[in-house]
């Protein structure tokens, strides 16, 4: 659920990096973090867990322009990977704009990534949220690995509705940005409809 500061004149945008445990969605943030303007981005925060951590960080995209006059921030979170922290993935997915699932391209993964995908599509309708209405995109990580499956595999078995679909390698940054920009054109493009 987008939060307009109007003393700020600011947009606040919450993005939601969800997918099975050690796919890359830490991966994914990082990178970003590391990327992003120091002057354009808040702290880096991580709560971690035993065995899975979540991150979270805000940033203004000085490119992506502004709706009706207002600055656009977004709000990167990453869910814990693990399915035995279920409640923590329903409560950072409260409130999102848009969804990243970072599905891991190992073959050997195949099942995880369709469990986890099950589980956002759960967590998602436990919020009172639809992935069918929901700003989405799927990003096919650790391309650059051995042992991969084909991406019409990965996209027969993930793809949920005609969403984009990036190749990536988080560890490179190679997808992380036009993932990133893909689904927060999507968020703007329901703001600006909404």
């Amino acid at each position: 659920m987008t939060f307009i500061n109007y003393a700020a004149r600011e947009i606040n945008c919450k993005i939601v990096y969800y997918g099975p445990g050690l796919c890359g969605k830490t991966t994914n943030i990082q990178y970003i973090y590391d990327k992003t303007n120091p002057n354009a981005k808040g702290k880096l925060i991580s709560l971690a867990t035993e065995t899975d951590r979540t991150l979270f960080f805000d940033f203004l995209p000085l490119d992506l322009g502004n709706i009706r006059g207002f600055r656009t921030r977004f709000h990167l979170y990453t869910v814990p990977g693990q399915v035995f922290y279920d409640a923590s993935r329903k409560l950072i997915l409260k409130g999102a704009d848009g969804v990243i699932f970072v599905a891991d391209s190992q073959d050997a993964r195949l099942e995880a990534n369709v469990e986890s995908l099950r589980n956002l599509q759960a967590n998602l309708k436990a919020q009172g949220l639809d992935l069918l209405k929901i700003p989405y995109v799927l990003q096919l990580n650790k391309r650059d690995l051995p042992a991969v499956a084909t991406v019409e595999k990965m996209v027969q078995q993930l793809r949920i509705k005609g969403e984009p679909v990036f190749q990536a390698s988080a560890v490179k940054g190679t997808g992380v940005f036009d993932t990133l920009k893909a689904v927060a054109k999507l968020v703007l493009g329901q703001l600006k409809r909404g």
